[in-house]
């Protein structure tokens, strides 16, 4: 499929949560692309439908660039952990019920590994996947994908990051996600992962232009 240049250097952000805008937002800077949050347009949140991360973000993303008549870029991403299935999977947002309380999300998923007596680090591998989906508004459409692997501990610790960072320690490293720097974390995440894919295909053709 042949790489799209982002012309007009615009770029939506479908998403309304602040922190997953926050951190796509310091990803595309470097680059020269300034963004805006499908929130800040007043547009609405399509229903998930899909059935993988990918099925989603496409989803989001094409909703989002026919709405605004601009490129859009959506991510899906959440938590799968082996011990429960692959769960919460493309479901890790809605563990966290309608108020987003991702504290309550962390609980079910300790509470469902101790249930299944998940207590050694060994039993309690996860990953955090994520699947970007770049549109524009005539349906063309690209995705990217990154994961990054790693070990789920109890309690959580640490307040940076959002959703379950704080009870992820991603492998080769001793601070969750929830304790890193933003910048250590920007270098490993799946979301980074995921960029860097995006960058090399697409946005890498904007900048050398």
């Amino acid at each position: 499929m042949t790489a799209r240049v982002l012309r007009d250097g615009r770029l939506v952000v479908a998403t309304h949560n602040p922190g997953k805008l926050r951190e796509i937002a310091d990803l595309v800077r470097p680059l020269g692309i300034g963004t805006v949050s499908a929130g800040e347009l007043g547009l609405p949140e399509p229903e998930e439908t899909g059935d993988s991360f990918t099925a989603n973000a496409v989803l989001k993303a094409r909703a989002a660039a026919g709405a605004a008549a601009l490129p859009a870029l959506a991510d899906d991403s959440g938590l799968s952990v082996d011990a429960l299935g692959g769960a919460p999977g493309i479901y890790s947002a809605r563990w966290a019920g309608p108020a987003k309380d991702f504290a309550m999300a962390m609980r079910n998923v300790e509470e469902q590994l101790q249930a299944q007596g998940a207590l050694d680090p060994e039993q309690r591998r996860a990953r955090f996947v994520c699947a970007l989906a770049l549109a524009w508004p005539d349906d063309h459409v690209q995705v990217f994908e990154g994961r990054v692997e790693g070990t789920l501990v109890w309690p959580p610790r640490g307040d940076r990051g959002f959703g379950y960072d704080p009870m992820f320690l991603p492998d080769g490293h001793v601070l969750t996600f929830g304790e890193m720097d933003p910048d250590e974390k920007h270098m490993i995440s799946h979301r980074a992962r995921a960029f860097k894919a995006l960058t090399e295909h697409v946005l890498k053709a904007h900048r050398d232009e």
